[in-house]
């Protein structure tokens, strides 16, 4: 996790890339297209949001990338050498064994790769130190909130230091204040180890506050139809919230997505 500590993110147009969607189609049954033509180039450090309407494949593009499906037409191209571990993964569920501890929770990943625990404490421990967890090591489930439920889910994804991190609608069941508590607390994470994300959201709100890059999707069939790129500078805070910079990023992404559910309707 060192190396992981260190990553720093250059300016867009500068960062080096890490995978690229081509020309992607996904066609389920034969005849229900969920995803049509979608090109994506996701670059070191990017923050990029999926925002559109249910049905407009945003999801299903999280999956194609993560591999738990394969498109119908189209390539998903790895910059360099590519393994399971380049990976972390959010659900919109924290998805945790209620059977096991936080530290064993966040473990998971290792396990699968046939590491043991004492080979990677050290790695766990600081994986929980990020998301402000580590007083927390020994917990089960039950006994965690929903928002720290989430950040075990967070810590479980990054822990491996992967290239890129997937996240499906993570906080969209919770409460707005923890809600924007786990917006603040991403960003802070991301300050500090430079991570990429692909994060879906219905949120224009949510979408701005977080993104560097925000792809617009319609349905029927699923398909980008505009990105935008959001230049303000991080850190973001609760200034930035209420100052006129983000209400005109979001004027801006809120009549792209009109647009979005107009071509859909």
């Amino acid at each position: 996790m060192s190396d992981l500590m260190s990553r720093q993110t250059l300016p867009i147009g500068q960062r080096a890339r890490v995978l690229e969607m081509r020309d992607v189609l996904k066609v389920f049954n034969g005849n229900v297209t969920a995803l049509k033509g979608m090109n994506l180039t996701v670059n070191a450090g990017d923050f990029i949001s999926l925002l559109g309407p249910s049905g407009c494949g945003k999801s299903t593009a999280l999956r194609l990338i993560a591999g738990l499906m394969q498109p119908t037409q189209g390539r998903i191209l790895w910059e360099g050498t590519h393994d399971t571990g380049d990976l972390g993964v959010v659900f919109q569920e924290p998805t945790l064994m209620p059977w096991a501890t936080v530290a064993r929770n966040v473990f998971l990943p290792f396990r699968l790769r046939g590491k043991s625990f004492a080979s990677v404490e050290r790695e766990i421990r600081e994986a929980l130190s990020l998301v402000g967890l580590d007083a927390f090591a020994d917990a089960y489930p039950r006994e965690l909130s929903g928002g720290m439920k989430m950040r075990v889910s967070i810590a479980r994804a990054l822990v491996t230091n992967p290239r890129l991190i997937l996240m499906d609608e993570p906080f969209a069941a919770l409460d707005e204040i923890t809600r924007q508590k786990l917006n603040n607390d991403l960003l802070a994470l991301k300050a500090k180890i430079g991570c990429t994300v692909i994060f879906v959201t219905h949120s224009v709100f949510e979408s701005v506050f977080l993104s560097d890059r925000i792809i617009v999707m319609a349905a029927r069939p699923g398909r980008v139809v505009d990105e935008i790129t959001v230049d303000a500078p991080y850190p973001r805070d609760m200034a930035f919230r209420t100052s006129a910079e983000y209400a005109a990023h979001t004027s801006v992404v809120s009549k792209a997505l009109l647009e979005a559910i107009g071509e859909a309707a």
